[in-house]
């Protein structure tokens, strides 16, 4: 039985809560003091000035707390909200009585900021900060108030609370005063991650090219080239046995080669798009060598996603299109204009922007773990308060997850493609009308004409779907858009199997993605299904499976995963 299987259903609600916030390239700004201090001051000049908003919902919660005291009220916390769901919130008069006043202390907060005449980015950043300090105050986050935690305190003997202790010293020593989200020592890339059999058959001083060893007797010629995102490690695509996309890639009879990007330091501070385009396209045409193949099929997610394009935007300004067959993109924003409606877009400023490049700029990278502790503040009740409450009030081991052990493997970027991707905001490089540049890369997206294969996940908030059905859009009326009933990674780690998995699929024609929704066709199962279909037919004639990795030009350089994945 797996570790993940062996979770009790409290760890597998956290797990499955935190996994739905994996690192993007959302959290590439700063959080910096001074701005959620503007933006507080701003609150508070617009309540005094506009007293009437607030005293109606001071009223209104004043209304609320005269009913909680004679046990009267009939608030309840949303069926959905965890912390609420031990039934001492309910049995225990006190715990019941605390629960209502915050849950109607934070419905009127909230309230108040919504009915505030602000500007809209000060209304956002109003939104952020309200929303930080109303569950930073939530009394599930305390040990004395906690049903949960006081019953473990009792029944342990006080050894819950011990353990506690012990856990909040270990992740103020080793983890940057972040809790803790998964039991790391339960993990080893090489040994039960990232272990389907291959090799690395290309290096450079950027990347590595991990293919791996057929397990068919056939297998298409066309290879597939697997772009990951710069922020994460590559081997999201092969995880744990049975959810390994590799692991499905083969037995379908297709060649994946796989990019492993090196975990750049300080001394590669230089590195921008261009660097790691060139990068790409020696790795193409390592591909190209080894397979025998003419063009690649070229997938990739988030982050990757972009540098895939640009690289395809750069082909064709080159007159070089003819070394791509066919774009896969999942997860994957183009228009940065078109995913503006989520919490990080009220840190987008141009001093915002200014001051996360020069921060890069100064150390040479930016770290990983510092976009990790950025983003856990954007979904503080799924990223940090989840962990404060298991870790240190029930003094619980955090959860054995393997997404969650990827999305703590973090990486650093290199100040120079930190700043070409900051600098995308605001020139939206993709929706130029003819040639345009991101960094030192010139592109030219109206030369780009692929079939085009782009998948979204319905409930991701990091890159909405719709945002997402832009990028198919930009690639044509023609591109088929895949709408998965999941999360952000959820979407792109789909095996067939899941009783529960549906997707829409269809033409990306309609110009409203809602219109698109009306029409496309809802199948049962995982895309994954539809997508091997699909590239078998885009990956030419069936040929005899080699028996030897790489070939005279490029042989072996070691086994998968390779040696960059284990970079810190």
């Amino acid at each position: 039985m797996t570790d993940e299987k062996k979770m009790s259903k409290n760890a597998k609600d956290i797990a499955n809560s935190a996994a739905e916030n994996t690192l993007a390239l959302n959290p590439l700004m700063t959080l910096r003091a001074e701005d959620m201090f503007s933006a507080g001051t701003n609150m508070m000049r617009a309540m005094a000035a506009q007293p009437q908003a607030m005293m109606e919902q001071w009223m209104s919660f004043a209304k609320d707390t005269q009913s909680i005291l004679t046990q009267s009220s009939d608030i309840a916390p949303d069926p959905k909200d965890r912390r609420f769901a031990d039934t001492g919130w309910t049995n225990n008069p006190f715990s019941k009585g605390m629960m209502q006043a915050y849950l109607s202390w934070a419905d009127k907060v909230t309230k108040t900021v919504e009915e505030l005449d602000l500007p809209d980015k000060d209304a956002a950043r109003a939104r952020l900060v309200s929303s930080i300090v109303v569950d930073a105050m939530a009394p599930s986050n305390n040990f004395f108030i906690n049903p949960s935690a006081m019953k473990t305190f009792f029944e342990t003997g006080g050894k819950s609370a011990v353990n506690g202790v012990q856990n909040l010293i270990k992740d103020m020593t080793e983890n940057q005063g972040l809790p803790s989200s998964v039991d790391t020592s339960k993990f080893k890339v090489g040994e039960n991650l990232a272990v389907t059999p291959g090799d690395v058959v290309f290096r450079n001083e950027v990347i590595e090219l991990v293919t791996y060893k057929p397990t068919t007797d056939k297998v298409y010629r066309r290879p597939l080239l697997v772009v990951p995102p710069q922020i994460n490690k590559y081997y999201s695509i092969d995880m744990s046995p049975g959810k390994s996309m590799i692991e499905f890639l083969l037995a379908n009879g297709i060649q994946p080669y796989c990019i492993s990007w090196r975990n750049p330091t300080a001394e590669n501070r230089d590195w921008g798009m261009s660097t790691y385009i060139e990068a790409l396209d020696e790795a193409c045409d390592a591909a190209l060598e080894i397979s025998g193949a003419d063009s690649v099929n070229i997938m990739g997610s988030c982050s990757g996603g972009i540098t895939l394009s640009t690289y395809a935007g750069w082909l064709a300004a080159n007159g070089k299109s003819d070394k791509i067959n066919q774009v896969i993109l999942a997860v994957c924003v183009l228009d940065t204009m078109a995913s503006t409606d989520n919490d990080m877009a009220a840190l987008v400023t141009p001093e915002t922007v200014k001051a996360a490049k020069l921060a890069s700029q100064s150390r040479g990278v930016l770290d990983g773990q510092d976009m990790a502790k950025m983003f856990a503040w954007m979904r503080p009740n799924d990223l940090i308060w989840n962990y404060w409450v298991n870790n240190y009030l029930l003094g619980n081991a955090p959860p054995a997850f393997d997404v969650l052990y990827w999305n703590a493997d973090t990486t650093r970027l290199p100040a120079g493609l930190h700043g070409d991707f900051l600098d995308m905001i605001f020139t939206n490089p993709f929706l130029a009308d003819g040639p345009s540049k991101i960094g030192d890369v010139e592109i030219d997206m109206t030369k780009v004409n692929h079939p085009t294969y782009v998948i979204a996940g319905t409930t991701d908030h990091i890159t909405p779907w719709k945002a997402v059905y832009e990028t198919a859009r930009l690639y044509g009326k023609d591109a088929t858009f895949i709408l998965s009933n999941s999360g952000h990674l959820q979407s792109l780690l789909n095996p067939p199997g899941n009783p529960k998995a549906w997707f829409m699929k269809g033409t990306a024609k309609a110009k409203d993605p809602e219109a698109w929704a009306e029409k496309a066709q809802k199948k049962e199962g995982s895309w994954w299904l539809d997508w091997a279909d699909l590239l078998k037919k885009q990956s030419g004639n069936e040929i005899k499976a080699p028996k030897t990795p790489g070939s005279k030009k490029h042989p072996s350089l070691g086994a998968a995963p390779g040696t960059y994945v284990f970079e810190d």
